[in-house]
C-alpha cells in the first residue's frame, strides 16, 4: 500500500459515513457498470452534501448522473422546497440510474432528464445557484458558459476531473479530445474576471468557481 492509499482510508475513517443506501449503490456500479471509478465515492459525495448545506441553494444543476451517486448526495443536503435537476445524456443509463433515484429517501427533490443538457437547460426558466459539472470533458467550456448564463450571481459552480489523472501537465495529442477539452476549460477559468476560482487537488481534481 502507497502513503497515499494510507492517507486515503485514514480520511475516510475520520469522516461522515455514507448510508447503506449509497454504499449498495457504490457496489452495484462496481458490479453493473462499465467505467465504475465514474462514480464520486464516498469522500467526494461527503463534500457536495456539505457544500449544498453551505450554500443552500434553491436550485442545483448537475449535468452528468452517471449511476446517481453524486445526484443523492447532493440531493441529501437540500433543505425543503429546493429541487436538484441533473442531466445524463446516456440513453443506456437510464434503466440502471432511475430506480436508484426514484427509491431513494430523496426523490421528491431530484428531477432526472435523460437528454443534452446544452439543448435542454437554456429553455428551463430556472435560475441555479449551484452546478456540479462532470459531463463530457470536451464541452466543459460550453457547459460553463452556459451555467454562467442561467446562474444568480454568487452562485457556484463545480466542475469535477480537472486535473485529469495529471495529464493537465502535458501536451495533449491532437486526437486526445478529453485533455484538451478540460486544459481550454482550466485555462479559460484562469482568466475570467467574471469569477473566482480555487482547485481543490481531490480525488481527480475538484475546481469550485464563484460567479461574482
Amino acid at each position: 500500500m502507497k502513503e497515499t492509499d494510507a492517507l486515503d482510508e485514514y480520511i475516510l475513517q475520520h469522516i461522515d459515513e455514507e448510508n447503506d443506501y449509497l454504499k449498495a449503490l457504490y457496489r452495484a456500479t462496481h458490479v453493473k457498470l462499465l467505467r465504475p471509478r465514474m462514480a464520486s465515492g464516498h469522500l467526494q459525495g461527503r463534500m457536495l452534501k456539505m457544500f449544498v448545506q453551505m450554500i443552500r441553494p434553491k436550485q442545483v444543476l448537475e449535468i452528468g448522473t452517471y449511476s446517481g451517486y453524486s445526484a443523492l448526495c447532493l440531493a441529501e443536503g437540500l433543505e425543503e422546497g429546493a429541487m436538484l435537476h441533473t442531466f445524463e445524456i446516456n440513453d443506456e443509463q437510464e434503466d440502471f440510474t432511475r430506480p436508484w433515484l426514484e427509491n431513494s429517501p430523496y426523490a421528491d427533490k431530484i428531477k432526472f432528464y435523460i437528454g443534452d443538457a446544452l439543448e435542454i437547460v437554456p429553455d428551463m426558466d430556472i435560475v441555479f445557484d449551484l452546478a456540479f459539472v462532470d459531463g463530457n470533458k470536451r464541452f466543459y467550456v460550453e457547459y460553463y458558459e452556459m451555467i454562467l448564463q442561467k446562474m444568480h450571481s454568487g452562485g457556484y459552480l463545480i466542475a469535477d476531473n480537472t486535473l485529469w489523472d495529471g495529464h493537465v501537465l502535458e501536451e495533449p495529442h491532437h486526437t486526445d479530445t478529453q485533455t484538451i477539452g478540460i486544459k481550454k476549460f482550466n485555462d479559460l477559468v484562469a482568466a475570467d474576471t467574471r469569477v473566482e476560482k480555487v482547485i481543490l487537488p481531490l480525488r481527480d481534481g475538484l475546481t469550485i468557481i464563484r460567479k461574482k
